[in-house]
Protein backbone atom coordinates (compact mmCIF):
# COMPACT_ATOMS: atom_id res chain seq x y z
CA UNK A 1 0.00 0.00 0.00
CA UNK A 2 1.39 3.40 -0.99
CA UNK A 3 1.41 6.28 1.54
CA UNK A 4 -1.28 8.19 -0.38
CA UNK A 5 -3.52 5.08 -0.25
CA UNK A 6 -3.37 4.68 3.53
CA UNK A 7 -6.67 5.57 5.22
CA UNK A 8 -6.37 8.42 7.70
CA UNK A 9 -9.31 7.58 9.94
CA UNK A 10 -7.50 6.58 13.13
CA UNK A 11 -4.44 8.77 13.27
CA UNK A 12 -1.53 10.45 11.59
CA UNK A 13 0.30 7.72 9.70
CA UNK A 14 4.05 7.23 9.98
CA UNK A 15 4.88 6.97 6.27
CA UNK A 16 4.10 10.48 5.06
CA UNK A 17 6.68 12.62 3.21
CA UNK A 18 6.19 15.37 5.80
CA UNK A 19 7.22 12.93 8.56
CA UNK A 20 10.50 12.22 6.76
CA UNK A 21 11.07 15.94 6.15
CA UNK A 22 10.48 16.74 9.83
CA UNK A 23 12.93 14.06 10.92
CA UNK A 24 15.63 15.36 8.56
CA UNK A 25 15.25 18.89 9.91
CA UNK A 26 14.47 18.34 13.60
CA UNK A 27 16.53 15.31 14.65
CA UNK A 28 20.24 15.03 15.31
CA UNK A 29 22.48 12.20 14.13
CA UNK A 30 22.32 10.29 17.44
CA UNK A 31 18.52 10.26 17.40
CA UNK A 32 18.39 9.14 13.78
CA UNK A 33 20.82 6.29 14.58
CA UNK A 34 18.61 5.06 17.43
CA UNK A 35 15.50 5.31 15.24
CA UNK A 36 17.27 3.21 12.62
CA UNK A 37 18.08 0.61 15.29
CA UNK A 38 14.43 0.64 16.39
CA UNK A 39 13.28 0.13 12.81
CA UNK A 40 15.63 -2.84 12.44
CA UNK A 41 14.50 -4.45 15.70
CA UNK A 42 10.71 -4.15 15.43
CA UNK A 43 8.16 -5.37 12.93
CA UNK A 44 6.97 -2.38 10.94
CA UNK A 45 3.34 -1.33 11.26
CA UNK A 46 1.25 1.71 10.48
CA UNK A 47 0.99 4.37 13.21
CA UNK A 48 3.99 2.90 15.04
CA UNK A 49 7.30 1.54 13.74
CA UNK A 50 9.09 3.40 12.12
CA UNK A 51 8.77 5.86 15.00
CA UNK A 52 8.76 9.63 15.20
CA UNK A 53 11.40 10.39 17.85
CA UNK A 54 13.22 8.88 20.85
CA UNK A 55 12.05 9.78 24.36
CA UNK A 56 14.19 9.70 27.48
CA UNK A 57 11.90 11.18 30.16
CA UNK A 58 8.40 12.40 30.94
CA UNK A 59 6.82 14.34 33.78
CA UNK A 60 3.52 16.15 34.26
CA UNK A 61 2.33 17.31 30.84
CA UNK A 62 5.82 17.08 29.28
CA UNK A 63 7.83 14.60 27.25
CA UNK A 64 11.59 14.94 26.86
CA UNK A 65 13.43 13.55 23.86
CA UNK A 66 17.01 12.41 23.33
CA UNK A 67 18.01 15.92 22.33
CA UNK A 68 16.69 17.37 25.57
CA UNK A 69 13.64 19.09 24.07
CA UNK A 70 10.56 19.39 26.29
CA UNK A 71 7.27 18.76 24.49
CA UNK A 72 3.77 19.41 25.80
CA UNK A 73 1.89 16.16 25.19
CA UNK A 74 -1.73 16.61 24.08
CA UNK A 75 -1.74 13.03 22.77
CA UNK A 76 -0.55 10.70 25.51
CA UNK A 77 -2.38 7.68 24.10
CA UNK A 78 -5.12 8.79 26.51
CA UNK A 79 -3.30 7.29 29.52
CA UNK A 80 -2.11 10.51 31.15
CA UNK A 81 -5.16 11.87 32.97
CA UNK A 82 -3.12 12.49 36.15
CA UNK A 83 0.03 13.41 34.26
CA UNK A 84 3.19 11.49 33.54
CA UNK A 85 5.20 10.10 36.43
CA UNK A 86 2.58 11.26 38.90
CA UNK A 87 4.32 11.17 42.32
CA UNK A 88 1.32 9.66 44.09
CA UNK A 89 1.07 6.84 41.56
CA UNK A 90 4.83 6.22 41.49
CA UNK A 91 4.95 5.98 45.28
CA UNK A 92 2.01 3.54 45.38
CA UNK A 93 3.73 1.29 42.83
CA UNK A 94 7.03 1.39 44.74
CA UNK A 95 5.27 0.38 47.96
CA UNK A 96 3.53 -2.49 46.19
CA UNK A 97 6.79 -3.67 44.61
CA UNK A 98 8.24 -4.11 48.09
CA UNK A 99 5.47 -6.47 49.19
CA UNK A 100 3.45 -8.25 46.48
CA UNK A 101 4.45 -7.34 42.90
CA UNK A 102 2.53 -10.24 41.30
CA UNK A 103 -0.49 -12.31 42.26
CA UNK A 104 -0.51 -15.85 40.89
CA UNK A 105 -3.67 -17.51 39.65
CA UNK A 106 -6.20 -18.90 42.13
CA UNK A 107 -5.26 -16.18 44.62
CA UNK A 108 -6.48 -12.65 45.16
CA UNK A 109 -4.93 -9.65 46.91
CA UNK A 110 -6.03 -6.64 48.91
CA UNK A 111 -5.35 -3.91 46.31
CA UNK A 112 -7.39 -5.79 43.68
CA UNK A 113 -10.32 -6.28 46.06
CA UNK A 114 -10.20 -2.64 47.17
CA UNK A 115 -10.10 -1.41 43.56
CA UNK A 116 -13.08 -3.57 42.55
CA UNK A 117 -15.03 -2.24 45.53
CA UNK A 118 -14.07 1.34 44.71
CA UNK A 119 -15.13 1.05 41.05
CA UNK A 120 -18.45 -0.52 42.04
CA UNK A 121 -18.99 2.36 44.46
CA UNK A 122 -18.19 5.01 41.84
CA UNK A 123 -19.92 3.50 38.80
CA UNK A 124 -23.51 4.56 38.08
CA UNK A 125 -26.64 2.51 38.67
CA UNK A 126 -26.29 -1.20 39.37
CA UNK A 127 -22.86 -1.58 37.75
CA UNK A 128 -21.47 -3.51 40.71
CA UNK A 129 -19.53 -6.53 39.40
CA UNK A 130 -15.95 -6.19 38.12
CA UNK A 131 -13.29 -8.08 36.17
CA UNK A 132 -9.82 -6.74 35.43
CA UNK A 133 -7.68 -7.26 32.34
CA UNK A 134 -4.17 -6.19 31.26
CA UNK A 135 -5.50 -3.88 28.55
CA UNK A 136 -8.57 -2.39 26.93
CA UNK A 137 -8.81 -4.86 24.04
CA UNK A 138 -8.80 -7.80 26.46
CA UNK A 139 -11.46 -6.09 28.57
CA UNK A 140 -13.61 -5.59 25.48
CA UNK A 141 -13.20 -9.30 24.74
CA UNK A 142 -14.51 -10.10 28.23
CA UNK A 143 -17.51 -7.82 27.63
CA UNK A 144 -18.25 -9.54 24.32
CA UNK A 145 -18.10 -13.00 25.88
CA UNK A 146 -20.26 -11.96 28.82
CA UNK A 147 -22.88 -10.54 26.45
CA UNK A 148 -22.96 -13.84 24.55
CA UNK A 149 -23.41 -15.89 27.71
CA UNK A 150 -26.01 -13.57 29.21
CA UNK A 151 -28.19 -13.26 26.10
CA UNK A 152 -27.49 -16.51 24.27
CA UNK A 153 -26.82 -14.42 21.14
CA UNK A 154 -23.51 -13.86 19.36
CA UNK A 155 -24.34 -10.93 17.08
CA UNK A 156 -23.28 -7.37 17.84
CA UNK A 157 -24.06 -3.94 16.48
CA UNK A 158 -21.23 -1.40 16.59
CA UNK A 159 -20.30 1.68 14.61
CA UNK A 160 -18.25 2.53 11.57
CA UNK A 161 -15.20 4.68 12.34
CA UNK A 162 -15.12 3.40 15.92
CA UNK A 163 -12.10 1.90 17.65
CA UNK A 164 -12.32 -0.75 20.37
CA UNK A 165 -8.85 -2.28 20.27
CA UNK A 166 -6.38 -3.86 17.86
CA UNK A 167 -6.97 -7.57 18.55
CA UNK A 168 -8.83 -9.69 16.01
CA UNK A 169 -12.09 -9.71 17.95
CA UNK A 170 -12.04 -5.97 18.66
CA UNK A 171 -11.20 -4.93 15.10
CA UNK A 172 -14.29 -6.92 14.12
CA UNK A 173 -16.28 -4.54 16.30
CA UNK A 174 -14.30 -1.48 15.25
CA UNK A 175 -14.85 0.43 12.06
CA UNK A 176 -11.36 1.69 11.21
CA UNK A 177 -10.17 0.63 7.75
CA UNK A 178 -6.55 0.94 8.86
CA UNK A 179 -7.02 -1.99 11.24
CA UNK A 180 -9.38 -4.16 9.16
CA UNK A 181 -8.06 -3.97 5.61
CA UNK A 182 -6.27 -7.10 4.39
CA UNK A 183 -6.78 -9.07 7.62
CA UNK A 184 -9.26 -11.56 6.19
CA UNK A 185 -12.46 -12.96 7.73
CA UNK A 186 -13.42 -11.23 10.95
CA UNK A 187 -15.90 -12.32 13.61
CA UNK A 188 -19.25 -13.37 12.15
CA UNK A 189 -22.27 -11.44 13.27
CA UNK A 190 -20.43 -8.13 13.80
CA UNK A 191 -22.89 -5.71 12.20
CA UNK A 192 -22.14 -2.00 11.79
CA UNK A 193 -24.20 1.18 11.67
CA UNK A 194 -23.31 4.84 11.00
CA UNK A 195 -22.22 6.78 14.09
CA UNK A 196 -24.16 9.81 15.30
CA UNK A 197 -22.68 13.08 14.13
CA UNK A 198 -24.61 16.34 14.51
CA UNK A 199 -22.80 18.13 11.67
CA UNK A 200 -21.98 15.23 9.31
CA UNK A 201 -25.17 13.21 9.50
CA UNK A 202 -25.34 10.36 6.95
CA UNK A 203 -29.15 10.46 7.20
CA UNK A 204 -29.33 14.10 6.09
CA UNK A 205 -30.45 15.47 9.47
CA UNK A 206 -27.67 18.03 9.93
CA UNK A 207 -29.15 21.14 11.53
CA UNK A 208 -32.43 19.44 12.46
CA UNK A 209 -31.70 16.16 14.20
CA UNK A 210 -34.54 13.62 14.13
CA UNK A 211 -32.48 10.81 15.72
CA UNK A 212 -32.79 8.71 12.57
CA UNK A 213 -29.36 7.25 13.37
CA UNK A 214 -30.74 5.89 16.66
CA UNK A 215 -33.88 4.60 14.96
CA UNK A 216 -31.72 2.81 12.41
CA UNK A 217 -30.17 0.80 15.25
CA UNK A 218 -33.71 -0.23 16.18
CA UNK A 219 -34.34 -1.24 12.56
CA UNK A 220 -31.20 -3.41 12.47
CA UNK A 221 -32.05 -5.07 15.80
CA UNK A 222 -35.56 -5.77 14.57
CA UNK A 223 -34.43 -7.22 11.23
CA UNK A 224 -31.60 -9.30 12.71
CA UNK A 225 -33.72 -10.47 15.62
CA UNK A 226 -30.87 -12.03 17.58
CA UNK A 227 -28.39 -9.25 18.42
CA UNK A 228 -26.85 -9.72 21.85
CA UNK A 229 -25.20 -6.34 22.33
CA UNK A 230 -24.94 -2.81 20.99
CA UNK A 231 -21.34 -1.76 21.59
CA UNK A 232 -20.23 1.83 21.23
CA UNK A 233 -18.17 4.73 22.47
CA UNK A 234 -20.67 6.99 24.29
CA UNK A 235 -18.66 9.93 22.96
CA UNK A 236 -16.53 9.33 19.89
CA UNK A 237 -13.22 9.90 21.59
CA UNK A 238 -10.85 10.60 18.72
CA UNK A 239 -13.24 13.09 17.12
CA UNK A 240 -14.58 14.49 20.44
CA UNK A 241 -18.09 14.28 18.99
CA UNK A 242 -20.89 14.34 21.57
CA UNK A 243 -24.05 12.55 20.41
CA UNK A 244 -27.23 14.49 19.63
CA UNK A 245 -29.47 15.20 22.61
CA UNK A 246 -31.64 12.19 23.40
CA UNK A 247 -29.60 9.79 21.26
CA UNK A 248 -28.46 7.39 23.98
CA UNK A 249 -31.80 7.50 25.79
CA UNK A 250 -33.42 6.34 22.53
CA UNK A 251 -30.81 3.60 22.02
CA UNK A 252 -31.18 2.50 25.65
CA UNK A 253 -34.93 2.09 25.14
CA UNK A 254 -34.39 0.19 21.88
CA UNK A 255 -31.93 -2.22 23.53
CA UNK A 256 -34.33 -2.88 26.39
CA UNK A 257 -37.19 -3.52 24.00
CA UNK A 258 -35.16 -5.88 21.79
CA UNK A 259 -33.35 -7.76 24.54
CA UNK A 260 -29.86 -6.52 23.64
CA UNK A 261 -27.28 -5.36 26.16
CA UNK A 262 -25.84 -1.86 25.89
CA UNK A 263 -22.03 -1.89 26.23
CA UNK A 264 -20.11 1.37 26.53
CA UNK A 265 -16.42 1.53 25.66
CA UNK A 266 -14.96 4.36 27.74
CA UNK A 267 -11.39 3.06 27.59
CA UNK A 268 -9.83 6.36 26.39
CA UNK A 269 -12.27 8.82 27.99
CA UNK A 270 -12.89 7.39 31.45
CA UNK A 271 -11.68 8.93 34.71
CA UNK A 272 -12.58 12.52 34.17
CA UNK A 273 -11.56 13.46 30.66
CA UNK A 274 -15.05 14.65 29.78
CA UNK A 275 -15.52 16.36 33.15
CA UNK A 276 -17.29 13.45 34.83
CA UNK A 277 -15.59 10.36 36.19
CA UNK A 278 -17.45 8.25 33.64
CA UNK A 279 -18.75 9.88 30.46
CA UNK A 280 -22.05 7.99 30.68
CA UNK A 281 -22.82 9.81 33.93
CA UNK A 282 -22.71 13.11 32.08
CA UNK A 283 -24.98 11.69 29.37
CA UNK A 284 -27.56 10.42 31.86
CA UNK A 285 -27.63 6.87 30.47
CA UNK A 286 -26.27 3.79 32.23
CA UNK A 287 -25.08 0.84 30.11
CA UNK A 288 -25.33 -2.81 31.10
CA UNK A 289 -21.55 -3.17 30.78
CA UNK A 290 -18.96 -0.39 31.08
CA UNK A 291 -15.39 -0.96 29.88
CA UNK A 292 -12.60 1.34 31.08
CA UNK A 293 -8.81 1.33 30.74
CA UNK A 294 -5.81 3.38 29.57
CA UNK A 295 -5.60 6.02 32.31
CA UNK A 296 -6.75 3.54 34.97
CA UNK A 297 -3.13 2.49 35.52
CA UNK A 298 -1.99 6.05 36.10
CA UNK A 299 -0.11 6.21 32.81
CA UNK A 300 2.38 3.62 34.08
CA UNK A 301 0.83 0.15 34.51
CA UNK A 302 -1.38 -1.42 31.81
CA UNK A 303 -4.78 -1.85 33.48
CA UNK A 304 -8.39 -2.13 32.33
CA UNK A 305 -11.69 -3.13 33.88
CA UNK A 306 -15.12 -4.42 32.96
CA UNK A 307 -17.87 -3.11 35.26
CA UNK A 308 -21.11 -5.01 34.72
CA UNK A 309 -24.67 -4.89 35.99
CA UNK A 310 -24.92 -7.10 39.05
CA UNK A 311 -27.54 -9.31 37.35
CA UNK A 312 -24.95 -10.27 34.71
CA UNK A 313 -22.96 -12.43 37.14
CA UNK A 314 -24.09 -15.47 35.14
CA UNK A 315 -20.93 -17.27 33.98
CA UNK A 316 -19.35 -19.01 36.99
CA UNK A 317 -18.46 -22.04 34.86
CA UNK A 318 -16.76 -20.08 32.04
CA UNK A 319 -13.37 -18.35 32.00
CA UNK A 320 -14.38 -14.93 30.71
CA UNK A 321 -10.90 -13.48 31.16
CA UNK A 322 -8.56 -15.37 33.47
CA UNK A 323 -5.54 -13.42 32.24
CA UNK A 324 -2.11 -13.93 33.78
CA UNK A 325 -2.06 -10.35 35.05
CA UNK A 326 -5.80 -10.17 35.74
CA UNK A 327 -5.66 -9.21 39.43
CA UNK A 328 -2.40 -7.33 39.15
CA UNK A 329 -1.52 -5.86 42.56
CA UNK A 330 0.71 -3.31 40.82
CA UNK A 331 -2.06 -2.26 38.45
CA UNK A 332 -4.60 -2.09 41.26
CA UNK A 333 -2.26 -0.02 43.45
CA UNK A 334 -1.66 2.38 40.55
CA UNK A 335 -5.40 2.63 39.85
CA UNK A 336 -6.29 3.32 43.48
CA UNK A 337 -3.68 6.08 43.59
CA UNK A 338 -5.04 7.50 40.32
CA UNK A 339 -8.59 7.64 41.66
CA UNK A 340 -7.31 9.20 44.86
CA UNK A 341 -5.47 11.87 42.87
CA UNK A 342 -8.56 12.70 40.79
CA UNK A 343 -10.67 13.06 43.91
CA UNK A 344 -8.28 14.89 46.24
CA UNK A 345 -7.01 17.31 43.59
CA UNK A 346 -10.58 18.00 42.38
CA UNK A 347 -9.61 17.26 38.79
CA UNK A 348 -13.21 16.87 37.62
CA UNK A 349 -14.10 20.47 38.48
CA UNK A 350 -10.77 21.64 37.07
CA UNK A 351 -11.42 19.77 33.81
CA UNK A 352 -14.87 21.29 33.43
CA UNK A 353 -13.65 24.82 34.09
CA UNK A 354 -10.54 24.61 31.92
CA UNK A 355 -12.51 22.86 29.19
CA UNK A 356 -14.96 25.76 29.02
CA UNK A 357 -12.12 28.27 28.90
CA UNK A 358 -10.34 26.31 26.16
CA UNK A 359 -13.48 26.19 24.01
CA UNK A 360 -13.93 29.94 24.42
CA UNK A 361 -10.39 30.51 23.17
CA UNK A 362 -10.86 28.09 20.27
CA UNK A 363 -14.13 29.72 19.23
CA UNK A 364 -12.40 33.11 19.22
CA UNK A 365 -9.55 31.56 17.23
CA UNK A 366 -12.07 30.19 14.71
CA UNK A 367 -13.19 33.73 13.89
CA UNK A 368 -9.61 34.68 13.05
CA UNK A 369 -8.78 31.52 11.09
CA UNK A 370 -11.35 30.40 8.47
CA UNK A 371 -9.49 27.08 8.21
CA UNK A 372 -11.10 26.05 11.52
CA UNK A 373 -14.41 24.62 10.40
CA UNK A 374 -15.47 23.53 13.88
CA UNK A 375 -14.11 23.38 17.41
CA UNK A 376 -15.90 20.96 19.71
CA UNK A 377 -15.37 19.03 22.87
CA UNK A 378 -16.43 18.03 26.33
CA UNK A 379 -14.14 18.70 29.25
CA UNK A 380 -10.59 18.21 27.99
CA UNK A 381 -11.56 15.89 25.12
CA UNK A 382 -11.28 18.48 22.37
CA UNK A 383 -11.19 18.43 18.57
CA UNK A 384 -10.43 21.15 16.01
CA UNK A 385 -11.65 20.28 12.53
CA UNK A 386 -9.85 21.98 9.64
CA UNK A 387 -11.85 22.61 6.48
CA UNK A 388 -11.01 24.43 3.24
CA UNK A 389 -13.15 27.19 1.76
CA UNK A 390 -14.78 24.72 -0.64
CA UNK A 391 -15.83 22.52 2.28
CA UNK A 392 -13.27 19.80 1.65
CA UNK A 393 -11.35 18.35 4.62
CA UNK A 394 -8.03 20.20 5.00
CA UNK A 395 -5.89 17.06 5.20
CA UNK A 396 -2.58 18.52 4.04
CA UNK A 397 -3.03 21.57 6.22
CA UNK A 398 -3.73 19.46 9.31
CA UNK A 399 -0.57 17.46 8.68
CA UNK A 400 1.42 20.68 8.26
CA UNK A 401 0.01 22.15 11.49
CA UNK A 402 0.88 19.01 13.44
CA UNK A 403 4.56 19.03 12.40
CA UNK A 404 4.86 22.78 12.86
CA UNK A 405 3.48 22.37 16.38
CA UNK A 406 5.99 19.61 17.10
CA UNK A 407 8.78 21.98 16.13
CA UNK A 408 7.35 24.50 18.60
CA UNK A 409 7.05 21.97 21.43
CA UNK A 410 3.43 20.74 21.23
CA UNK A 411 2.39 17.18 20.39
CA UNK A 412 -1.13 16.13 19.43
CA UNK A 413 -2.84 13.61 17.23
CA UNK A 414 -4.39 14.16 13.81
CA UNK A 415 -7.36 11.90 13.19
CA UNK A 416 -9.90 11.55 10.44
CA UNK A 417 -7.30 13.17 8.20
CA UNK A 418 -8.23 16.74 9.14
CA UNK A 419 -9.10 16.78 12.85
CA UNK A 420 -6.62 17.95 15.48
CA UNK A 421 -7.35 15.86 18.57
CA UNK A 422 -6.31 17.70 21.74
CA UNK A 423 -6.24 15.54 24.87
CA UNK A 424 -3.95 17.10 27.49
CA UNK A 425 -3.41 15.69 30.99
CA UNK A 426 -6.15 16.80 33.37
CA UNK A 427 -3.52 18.34 35.65
CA UNK A 428 -2.62 20.97 33.05
CA UNK A 429 -2.73 24.57 34.27
CA UNK A 430 -4.46 27.49 32.58
CA UNK A 431 -1.05 29.01 31.84
CA UNK A 432 0.14 25.83 30.15
CA UNK A 433 -3.08 25.62 28.15
CA UNK A 434 -2.62 29.22 27.00
CA UNK A 435 0.92 28.42 25.88
CA UNK A 436 -0.29 25.39 23.91
CA UNK A 437 -3.11 27.34 22.26
CA UNK A 438 -0.70 30.13 21.37
CA UNK A 439 1.48 27.55 19.62
CA UNK A 440 -1.52 26.15 17.77
CA UNK A 441 -2.65 29.58 16.61
CA UNK A 442 0.87 30.46 15.52
CA UNK A 443 1.00 27.30 13.41
CA UNK A 444 -2.36 28.09 11.80
CA UNK A 445 -1.18 31.63 11.04
CA UNK A 446 2.02 30.21 9.55
CA UNK A 447 0.03 28.41 6.86
CA UNK A 448 -0.89 31.80 5.40
CA UNK A 449 2.70 33.03 5.53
Amino acid sequence: MQPDEIPLSEGDVNLSPRRREWQREALDDATRRWLAEDARAFLHQSLSTPCLDVLTACEGIYLEDLQGRRIMDFHGNSVHQVGFRNPRVVEAIKRQLDTLPFCTRRYTNLPAIQLAQKLAELAPGRLKKVLFAPGGAEAMGIAMKLARVATGRFKTVSMWDSFHGASLDTISLGGETLFRRGIGPLLPGAEHVPPPHPTHCPFGCAGECRLLCADYIGYVLEREGDVGAVIAEPIRSILATPPPAGYWARVREICDRRGALLVFDEIPICLGRTGTLFACKGLGVTPDILVIGKGLGGGIVPMAAVIAHEDLDVAPDIALGHYTHEKSPLGAAAALATLECIEEEDLLAHTQELGRYTMERLCAMQKRHPLIGEARGLGLQIAVELVRENGEPAVEEADAVMYAALRAGLSFKVTGGNVLALTPPLIITKEEMDRALDILEGCLAGLRG
